[in-house]
């Protein structure tokens, strides 16, 4: 089961150490796979790489570069480069391992899988707790234009746009196979290092392709007897869309809260966060205390009943993982 999830940042001010020979120069790890780190230098346009290997020190002192990294390198005699230095980090994400994310574009399809609240209420929860802002892209609308979708399906793509606008998400509708909403999608890219996150099969790497000419991400179908597509990234990559960077991530189904303290539940739904310091209790649990102004918006509409039952089930599930461990 993949997670992902907020690592305490390090700041690794102090690991200068005498580099090997050759001058020193930056770049961005772009890419990790078998131990090595590919790293494009700020002067080279070409988008070619050079394959490194991290310095000891690293493993020494509980660091381990990542793919989003900010580094400096130095070239060794045989062409290839050694990491020497990690750059301050913005943010910092363990699974998938990529830093310097500064903004989450949740992708969910509008149907085939039918889009599941409670799943997007889950991946936002995550997302908050890492601190990163949150985009949301409903994928395959061309599906919903056709009348490919169940009743249940165009209501809950109708409840996305009702619900979560109004919580301060963006909403952007996309398809690649008609190619609409693309160029919106890669205008709100242009400029960051983002991450694309959802449940398999919901057109993540399809979308790339379509934001990238000529790139040629693997896809699959989504499984009719599984209902879910398979898992077409195997590693972390960024992938460079002109402008910016998209983190192209394995593919996962399914979060839990194995990490996420039960005090922690709250802040990560937006508008909980807003009314708990109102609350006349510290602490409030927002399930049974009096005075409680996160109830009290509930029994006035205030806040949507379906992101509140999903929060006290995501609050059971974290009890019963504290009871099991």
């Amino acid at each position: 089961m993949a997670k992902m999830e907020r690592k305490a940042k390090k700041t690794p001010e102090d690991n200068r150490e005498p580099v090997v020979a050759g001058d020193s120069r930056e770049g961005r790890i772009v890419k990790a796979l078998s131990g090595y780190y590919y790293v494009k230098d700020d002067e080279n346009d070409s988008g070619d790489t050079v394959q490194c290997r991290a310095r000891g020190v690293f493993k020494k002192r509980g660091l381990s570069p990542l793919v989003g990294d900010r580094v400096a390198y130095v070239l060794t005699e045989n062409g290839e480069g050694t990491v020497t230095e990690l750059r301050e980090r913005s943010s910092e994400l363990i699974r998938p391992p990529v830093a310097n994310i500064d903004v989450a574009i949740l992708v969910f399809s509008v149907t085939e899988p039918v889009l599941n609240l409670q799943l997007l209420d889950k991946f936002l929860v995550h997302i908050e707790h890492a601190g990163i802002p949150a985009v949301l892209c409903l994928s395959k609308r061309d599906l919903e234009a056709e009348g490919e979708m169940t009743e249940e399906a165009a209501e809950a793509a109708s409840s996305v746009q009702r619900i979560y606008r109004k919580l301060g998400y963006e909403v952007f509708g996309t398809s690649s196979r008609k190619h609409s909403g693309i160029e919106e999608l890669q205008a709100r890219l242009r400029g960051h290092l983002a991450v694309f996150a959802g449940q398999s099969g919901v057109g993540k790497s399809s979308l790339l392709n379509a934001i990238v000419p000529g790139l040629t991400l693997e896809t699959n179908e989504i499984s009719n007897r599984l209902g879910r597509g398979k898992h077409t990234t195997r590693h972390v990559e960024l992938v460079d869309i002109g402008g910016g960077y998209v983190a192209d991530t394995p593919g996962f189904s399914q979060l839990d809260f194995g990490e996420l303290g039960i005090e922690d539940l709250g802040y990560c739904f937006v508008e909980m966060r807003e009314l708990s310091p109102s609350c006349k209790f510290r602490g409030c649990t927002h399930v049974h205390e009096p005075g409680c102004a996160v109830l009290s918006a509930l029994e006035d509409g205030d806040i949507e009943r379906s992101r509140y039952d999903n929060y006290l089930l995501f609050l059971e599930e974290m009890k019963d993982i504290k009871r099991r461990y």
